[in-house]
């Protein structure tokens, strides 16, 4: 069984203060809106306690979707004033603006994750009036697929988006409790929180958003609206972050690790590996390899590679034989895993706990994941960040860059994820394996299971240069403690 330590860095954090301890002033003058669009980003603020320490410290409003009623109850007993967030209607002007812009900030990147995403609207336009459309908008961007043409595109859907705004709700609400920054949880998700940034800027309020992920600048299109201050993962993130958006001002980008993993070190929710096996039915005395699936659109078939990866297993009686543990993906609703969970018995699915309605992470999911990484002995998934999660407790990886057996096609080959902008320092990095074949699979998973230390140096220098020592289950402190600043200086 391999060990679950977490690895020691060498480079420091930004340093937080002690949880309560007050900054002189932003308690009577700070007063920090926090726009939380998505249930990933009440995972990120709320369950990790950054919004708890925001409001010890400063005026806090929290304006939110509503995954259910006792969400909005917990959020209501926490905070002192919570306001649903709702669908606000755009109109078709301003929509086809976005879009547009949003295709020449595409075509302009042309990173390898756009170039899928252009292939993907191609595919998607069926009939021949939707091939008709799709042409029309690929010709109308192509001459503002360029630094000044996308500037131009940006300047026209902000105005559009202004003199044809569908609500005056958002800047009534700001004229009346007078915020100094609003801060968005999650740029990528925030179509349901557009108005409520606009509105701020429109008023002069200083804004600020998280980049939600690693891959969201080369993969997730635009950031729309912009920002006047960003919080990101690493310094690597904001390094890409001022080549693609070069407006932005280097001071105004701060590096404060992501919340997300903050469970993952924070001793108090580890269970004993009896008591993590007891809770997913497996056996503590055998090796178990997790298997984590991607999104069913990107990845179908899986299931295919699934009961293969079984069947490699069970002939591996001279290691256990191994467990096989599958995490789906908690967004794939499409149910196409049911027939492997009704006919084999022998792969354990443990369900991921999140609610369904804006995909928000439970605190029990939490747990549960943090330790599957700390119990499992060796992790396979196509490109995911679980495979940045395994490094951080020294699992071996095992990725997927052989499609599934029995397909006819698959519209995007397995094997092309690896050459995603993200993703590829990863596999220069040595700290993950690309098995190319099922039967390199079965190679690097009897290799892996019977010499876990295989690679401990690379997996320790990945972590490394990503996180430096963000690592400390304090993100979600250090995301405070800028928000505090920033709103002190609105203030």
């Amino acid at each position: 069984m391999t060990d679950t330590r977490i690895w020691p860095s060498t480079r420091s954090p930004k340093p937080t203060r002690d949880r309560g301890t007050a900054p002189t002033r932003a308690r009577d003058e700070a007063h920090i809106v926090a726009v939380l669009p998505r249930g990933e980003a009440i995972r990120n603020f709320v369950q990790t306690g950054a919004l708890d320490v925001i409001a010890s410290r400063a005026r806090l409003t929290v304006f939110s979707v509503v995954p259910d009623r006792t969400s909005l109850e917990d959020l209501s007993g926490k905070y002192e004033r919570v306001i649903a967030l709702e669908e606000q209607h755009e109109r078709y002007p301003v929509r086809i603006l976005r879009e547009l812009l949003d295709m020449a900030h595409g075509r302009q990147l042309w990173s390898a994750a756009a170039q899928e995403r252009w292939g993907l609207r191609d595919a998607e336009a069926v009939d021949p009036i939707a091939r008709f459309k799709r042409a029309v908008k690929k010709m109308a961007v192509l001459p503002f697929a360029n630094s000044r043409g996308v500037h131009l595109l940006e300047k026209w859907e902000r105005t559009a988006s202004r003199a044809l705004r569908t609500t005056d709700e958002y800047q009534r609400l700001y004229e009346k409790l007078r915020p100094t920054l609003v801060f968005n949880g999650s740029h990528v998700h925030s179509q349901i929180a557009t108005q409520a940034i606009e509105a701020a800027h429109w008023l002069g309020i200083p804004t600020a958003a998280f980049i939600f992920s690693w891959d969201n600048l080369t993969s997730q299109g635009r950031i729309l609206p912009g920002y006047d201050y960003y919080l990101v993962w690493n310094d690597d993130l904001k390094a890409q972050l001022l080549e693609i958006y070069p407006a932005i001002r280097e001071e105004n980008v701060f590096v404060t690790g992501t919340p997300q993993f903050d469970f993952h070190f924070r001793p108090e929710s580890y269970w004993s590996r009896e008591e993590f096996c007891r809770r997913v039915k497996a056996d503590p005395a055998r090796p178990i390899v997790l298997y984590s699936t991607g999104m069913a659109e990107h990845m179908p078939g899986e299931p295919r590679i699934v009961e293969q990866i079984a069947d490699l297993l069970a002939s591996m009686t001279e290691v256990g034989p191994p467990q096989l543990l599958v995490r789906v993906y908690p967004k794939d609703i499409t149910g196409r895993f049911e027939q492997l969970k009704a006919t084999r018995s022998d792969i354990l699915f443990p369900e991921a706990r999140w609610i369904e309605t804006w995909l928000m992470p439970t605190e029990e999911d939490n747990q549960m994941l943090t330790n599957t990484l700390r119990h499992v002995d060796v992790g396979i998934n196509v490109a995911s960040t679980i495979s940045l999660e395994l490094c951080m407790f020294n699992k071996p990886v095992i990725n997927v860059a052989y499609d599934p057996p029995g397909l006819a096609a698959v519209r995007v080959p397995y094997a092309r994820y690896y050459e995603y902008d993200h993703y590829r320092p990863v596999v220069a990095s040595g700290a993950v394996q690309l098995a190319h074949t099922a039967a390199e699979m079965g190679s690097l998973l009897r290799e892996t299971i019977s010499d876990p230390s295989t690679r401990t140096n690379e997996r320790r220098e990945l972590i490394d240069t990503m996180f430096g020592r963000t690592l400390d289950g304090r993100s979600s402190e250090r995301v405070a403690d800028v928000l505090l600043e920033l709103a002190s200086r609105g203030s």
